[in-house]
């Protein structure tokens, strides 16, 4: 579909332009790795065992390293590069953790990290229909995103959602030990696992929740491993099953959130899964109304 600016009520078409190098593009992606993807950047051009990561970045939110990889041509395999950039972290994770510790002037421990959330991201103009259809399945820990620059010094980075399905990659790849490595630890989570054994009335809280937060546009849901998260362009609120109640953190910082009827708690001094300063445990019969007006000041914030 063509994309125009307007120009005093007149529409002028916006024409694309290429990257002359996959490193024009690296570049660009990395200086801005946290508008982006909301990742930290831990080193560009990683080599370890005779491959080469793009860019090594880590994400805070899943406490998981994700590996980015730019592409210009359309002749590689998503399953085969991605199968073998998870085997690398997965075999050397001393390695990664060093790295990180070294750039970051921290202290990492391979306990803090989630392997099982471990992920690699792809970044190329476009995709051929053969790599979109190889990511369609439900426990693929690979993302394509495609990236369109233009002539009015715009650009898009749009993810190449795959449709929801219950195949799974392991019934159609043939066993290797790459595949076999990579498959022990890493699981792509699903909002199945997390409704998996929770109480129904839970269960049917979750949905008249999630029914709400439909009528926004552009939110998204991202199942993490504890939690289930509702994006926009930064997550807006997460959602984690307990025995009795679901556990809310609305993402906003302390002091930001107008809540007068005190039905949230700070959290910003305590360890917790999700995202924000503000924690709320929703149980059923609880006023949903009032938790959309406190949830609709973190979608206003992390939706612009």
């Amino acid at each position: 579909m063509p994309l125009f600016s307007i120009n005093n009520n007149k529409l002028e078409k916006v024409r694309k332009l290429d990257f002359k190098l996959e490193r024009d593009l690296q570049n660009l992606t990395e200086e801005n790795l946290d508008e982006i993807f909301g990742l930290e950047l831990v080193k560009s051009e990683f080599q370890l065992n005779n491959l080469r990561i793009d860019t090594l970045a880590f994400d805070n939110d899943s406490n998981s390293f994700v590996i980015i990889e730019y592409k210009r041509g359309a002749n590689f395999s998503v399953i085969d590069q991605g199968y073998a950039y998870l085997a690398l972290l997965l075999n050397n994770k001393a390695e990664f953790i060093l790295e990180y510790n070294e750039r970051m002037d921290t202290n990492l421990r391979r306990n803090d990290v989630d392997w099982s959330q471990s992920r690699v991201v792809f970044v190329a103009p476009q995709f051929t229909t053969y790599q979109r259809k190889a990511i369609e399945f439900k426990d693929m820990a690979f993302e394509l995103w495609e990236s369109t620059r233009y002539d009015n010094g715009t650009i898009l980075y749009n993810q190449i959602k795959s449709p929801e399905t219950s195949n799974s990659i392991k019934t159609v790849s043939p066993k290797n030990k790459v595949i076999e490595t990579v498959e022990r630890e890493v699981k792509k989570y699903s909002e199945e696992d997390h409704l998996t054994g929770a109480v129904p009335e839970l269960v049917e809280l979750y949905e008249e929740i999630k029914e709400h937060l439909s009528e926004w546009d552009s939110l998204e849901i991202d199942p993490k491993k504890t939690y289930v998260a509702f994006k926009a362009n930064k997550n807006v609120i997460d959602i984690q099953f307990a025995k009795s109640h679901l556990k809310i953190w609305i993402n906003m910082r302390k002091g930001t959130l107008d809540d007068p009827k005190e039905f949230s708690r700070d959290v910003s001094n305590i360890g917790h899964n999700g995202n924000g300063d503000y924690e709320l445990k929703i149980q059923p019969g609880d006023d949903l109304n009032y938790l959309m007006y406190l949830v609709g000041q973190s979608y206003k914030t992390n939706s612009s």
